[in-house]
């Protein structure tokens, strides 16, 4: 079906029907049915192929790697292997570049639920929640859109992190932040620590997050104490 916006008029004074643009649609099946694709990507034990031109076209990263000083040679012949990220953030930052849009950055989009009560089943604590998941691979994919320089994108994941931090994910998110060169999240941080009540800072300072800024970004926790003593 096509979407018309039929409150649009021509020149003329004409009523005319202007047809929105589907070209995120058109980008989206040629992803999916990987027509002309021309290099393999390997991230995770899983593989991903995808076009040259369209990753050089919106990552500048992309581009210097596939065209430019930084383009690598593998071990195996056309195909690039991606450390350090799950398979799952590099399949969402692909949509993202073919589309210009990520539902998996909206708190009511989970789309592995089965994936998630099979971690839970092999051990995980209880208070693992659909939440946690979520906001986990938010961070992973804030890290991976500063990794190729998607700005966009990058700020996406920053608006929803500012407006999710919680008690136990805020050090994390500020550690990220602190890392990542991003102002506005790391205020977002210590503010929201600023407002705490005795007891949550006590929780605070109990997770792996406190632990690593303490001994990772000394001068963070020198602003936070700043920030808490005004």
């Amino acid at each position: 079906m096509v979407c018309e916006d039929s409150n649009t008029e021509d020149p003329g004074g004409h009523d005319a029907k202007v047809l929105l643009s589907d070209m995120d649609q058109h980008f989206n099946i040629l992803l999916q049915t990987k027509v002309g694709a021309d290099v393999t990507f390997e991230v995770s034990g899983e593989t991903f192929t995808a076009h040259r031109c369209v990753l050089a076209a919106r990552s500048k990263v992309f581009m210097a790697q596939l065209f430019g000083p930084m383009k690598e040679g593998t071990a195996t012949p056309g195909v690039i292997h991606i450390e350090d990220m799950g398979a799952n953030v590099f399949r969402t930052l692909l949509r993202f570049i073919y589309t210009d849009s990520c539902a998996e950055i909206d708190n009511d989009y989970m789309e592995e639920e089965q994936e998630m009560s099979q971690v839970l089943e092999e051990g995980q604590e209880d208070e693992t929640t659909k939440d946690d998941i979520w906001l986990q691979r938010l961070q992973d994919l804030f890290v991976a859109a500063d990794r190729y320089d998607l700005q966009r994108l990058k700020c996406m994941c920053e608006m929803q992190l500012s407006d999710n931090i919680g008690v136990s994910s805020v050090m994390s998110t500020l550690a990220l932040a602190e890392q990542h060169h991003c102002q506005g999240l790391k205020e977002a941080c210590l503010k929201f620590i600023q407002i705490q009540s005795s007891s949550c800072m006590q929780t605070v300072t109990t997770t792996d997050g406190w632990d690593y800024v303490v001994s990772t970004y000394p001068s963070v926790l020198k602003e936070l104490f700043v920030k808490l003593a005004s």
